[in-house]
């Protein structure tokens, strides 16, 4: 009698996805300000994970099941590198917050998938940033669906602790010290006057 042992290919997780990160400089700086900005409030907290443009699957065995948010932050989990957040890797915990920065190639149906997407996997807080108009869309977990906030004018996450203020015609991020986000360059800028 003989026996036939069958082999099956390891499942394979792509670190990327071959989208770029960003369509133009607005975009790219709106990103890299709102996840430099996350990184360094929370940087003595060994449990918060920051990242951007990172590849989220969050159901093992389904490489086709992911998105690359734009920005994610995840309590419970350590800092370090990552090829992509593996959520069965990572004690099954979901981002709990994501921003999107939108680029003048998004399509509406891109942006309601991404919705579903943070919707049907448990994102506590979602964030959409249109550079272009200056303006910002969230919306916050209640009642197991995400639900649109209302007024975003004022609005302090309740994860984050940053407050969200119009200023203008923009939104603008406040840390929780009242700090504005601060791009590279405005803080390399401030670094050089206060030398």
């Amino acid at each position: 009698m003989s026996s036939t042992t069958v082999e099956t290919a390891p499942m394979v997780y792509p670190d990327s996805d071959g989208m770029p990160m960003a369509d133009n400089t607005k975009q790219f700086r709106a990103i890299v300000t709102i996840q430099g900005n996350l990184e360094g409030w929370f940087r003595d907290r060994a449990d918060v994970f920051v990242a951007g443009d990172l590849l989220w699957y969050p159901v093992e065995g389904r490489p086709d099941i992911r998105r690359a948010p734009d920005v994610l932050v995840v309590f419970g989990r350590p800092k370090g590198d990552r090829g992509s957040y593996r959520q069965w890797e990572e004690e099954g915990i979901a981002p709990q917050v994501v921003f999107e920065v939108l680029s003048p190639g998004n399509t509406l149906t891109e942006i309601a998938a991404k919705f579903e997407f943070y919707d049907e996997y448990g994102v506590e807080e979602y964030y959409l940033y249109d550079p272009e108009s200056g303006d910002m869309s969230g919306w916050r977990r209640e009642g197991g669906r995400l639900r649109v906030i209302t007024a975003i004018d004022e609005w302090v996450s309740p994860r984050l602790g940053i407050r969200f203020a119009r200023v203008g015609d923009e939104v603008r991020l406040y840390l929780p010290d009242g700090r504005p986000f601060a791009s590279f360059v405005e803080v390399q800028a401030q670094l050089e006057q206060e030398r």
